[in-house]
């Protein structure tokens, strides 16, 4: 006789009904269906299919409210808590909640999700035959993935981030399809599960898209180039970069890239509104100020 676990549905038998719901019946095994977790009133020797999974107390119940993830299938879940030590937990529409342990989840805890992000899982047990959520993997979203139209280029799209690595972060759109936001692309790395909007930057040849969550140039340009003014004005009106600093070093401080740095430069140059010597960009406004 096959165990019974969390995960499975199965067709059980409803033995008799007790006053806290009805006990359900399956391969000689009796089973708790809470009244909380029907929606009808049930007979004794009524079939009833129903999702097995363990309550609070570690005890294996049913719920005739069949999740649309499952052990098989993959469904978006939202991430209700976070726990640092254990990993996130995501609802599944049962009243016990699902571990996302952080062996799942990215190596850096700032693009953990938050509560309220979404999260591609399916169901799995783990090494105590407990119930929890993987996230889904590469080879799934190739397989699952619709084709994009070459037509969608510099059209703007939205979607939940599905995975995170140094090159970049990858989503699947509201449509279904697969995208790549490059690092560049990107002014802070977006959490697992975040929900990003960006413009389609390039559709490949294989159906899937380049994403841009950065502005076009001249909009971005002018936000960058008050970022820049913002970052003097807050040091005195000088700072050890100019057009010829090391892309890392832009990154790091100003979250923009080295292309994006230049331009705003440039723009700030050409309004004279900073100039460079020695190494260092000096705010021009501000040594007027001093010299006056």
């Amino acid at each position: 006789m096959d165990k019974l676990k969390p995960g499975l549905i199965e067709t059980t038998i409803v033995a008799r009904k007790i006053e806290t719901g009805y006990v359900l019946k399956l391969n000689n095994q009796e089973i708790l269906l809470h009244t909380n977790e029907t929606k009808e009133e049930l007979s004794q020797g009524q079939e009833v299919e129903v999702f097995l999974y363990e309550d609070k107390k570690g005890q294996l119940v049913a719920s005739t409210n069949i999740p649309e993830v499952s052990l098989y299938t993959y469904d978006w879940a939202k991430v209700v808590d976070v726990v640092e030590e254990l990993g996130v937990f995501v609802h599944i529409g049962l009243p016990k909640d699902v571990l996302v342990s952080k062996d799942d989840l990215p190596l850096l805890r700032e693009v953990w999700p938050k509560r309220g992000d979404n999260l591609f899982v399916r169901l799995d047990h783990d090494r105590r035959e407990k119930l929890v959520a993987k996230p889904v993997t590469e080879d799934i979203i190739d397989q699952e993935r619709d084709q994009a139209p070459k037509d969608l280029l510099n059209h703007t799209t939205s979607g939940h981030i599905y995975r995170a690595s140094k090159i970049g972060s990858f989503l699947i759109t509201e449509e279904g399809f697969r995208g790549f936001i490059h690092q560049d692309e990107r002014k802070q790395e977006p959490r697992l599960g975040e929900w990003v909007k960006g413009r389609i930057i390039a559709v490949k040849e294989d159906g899937t898209l380049n994403i841009s969550l950065r502005p076009l140039i001249l909009e971005s340009r002018d936000k960058d180039a008050e970022q820049i003014v913002e970052y003097l004005k807050a040091n005195g009106g000088e700072m050890p970069f100019t057009d010829r600093a090391k892309p890392d070093d832009i990154r790091e401080t100003f979250q923009m890239s080295k292309a994006g740095f230049k331009r705003a430069m440039g723009k700030l140059l050409k309004e004279n509104l900073v100039q460079q010597k020695e190494g260092s960009t000096f705010l021009i406004e501000n040594e007027e100020t001093e010299e006056s």
